[in-house]
C-alpha cells in the first residue's frame, strides 16, 4: 500500500463503515481528514496533502468507493479494499502480555477437516507465530488473554464455531505442562 495514511483511511472505514461528509463545500476532503485524524499524531501541514494523495489512490485502485446521496458524499470501502485491510490486520496481530498473569490458560482447540488442509495449517502456523505451545496438534495454550486474536484469526480464515473452540482453564493437573508454559513466557 503506498502510504500509511492510506492504511489509516482504510482502518477507519473497517471500524465506521461508510462515512458521509456534506459535498457542498470544495474542501470537503479537508473536513474529512480533519474527521478521520482528529485522535491522531497527523497535525502537521504537509499531512493534509499526503491524506489527499493517499484517499485518490484508494479511490484509483478500487479500494474505496464514493457515491453522490443528495448534499452528501458518501465513502465506502469496495470489498478489495476490506480484504487488504483484513490483511494486514493478521499480519500485525499480537497477543499483549499483561503487567500481571491471571494463572488462567487459553485453550485453542481446532478440528479443521482435510479437504480445508490449507485453512488449517495456515491457522496452526499462526497459532505458532502468537507464541501459542502445542500441547496436542490441534491444541494450543496460551498464558494471556487472546479471545479477540483468535475470532480475527477465524474471520480471517473463514473457519466456524464448529470448527475452533476456544476456552480458559482455570487450572492445570500437569505440573511439568504448567512449568514448561511459564518458563516460556517468563511468568
Amino acid at each position: 500500500m503506498k502510504s500509511n495514511f492510506s492504511r489509516k483511511i482504510l482502518e477507519y472505514l473497517l471500524v465506521v463503515g461508510i462515512i458521509s461528509v456534506a459535498a457542498t463545500s470544495p474542501l470537503f476532503l479537508y473536513r474529512l481528514a480533519k474527521i478521520m485524524f482528529k485522535e491522531s499524531k497527523y497535525k502537521q501541514k504537509n499531512d493534509y496533502e499526503k491524506f489527499r494523495s493517499a484517499f485518490y489512490y484508494l479511490k484509483r485502485k478500487g479500494l474505496i468507493k464514493i457515491e453522490e446521496d443528495g448534499f452528501d458524499i458518501k465513502i465506502i470501502p469496495t470489498e478489495k479494499g476490506i480484504k487488504i485491510m483484513k490483511r494486514y490486520q493478521i499480519l500485525e496481530l499480537r497477543i499483549k502480555k499483561p503487567k500481571k498473569w491471571d494463572g488462567k490458560i487459553r485453550v485453542v482447540a481446532f478440528d479443521i477437516p482435510n479437504i480445508q488442509r490449507t485453512k488449517r495449517d495456515a491457522f496452526r502456523r499462526k497459532l505458532k507465530e502468537l507464541g501459542f505451545y502445542s500441547s496436542q496438534k490441534s491444541v494450543w495454550l496460551h498464558p494471556f488473554d487472546c479471545k479477540n486474536e483468535i475470532k480475527i484469526l477465524k474471520d480471517f480464515l473463514g473457519l466456524n464455531n464448529k470448527q475452533i473452540y476456544f476456552f480458559t482453564a482455570e487450572k492445570i493437573e500437569d505440573k511439568l505442562l504448567l512449568e514448561k508454559i511459564r518458563s516460556a513466557y517468563r511468568i
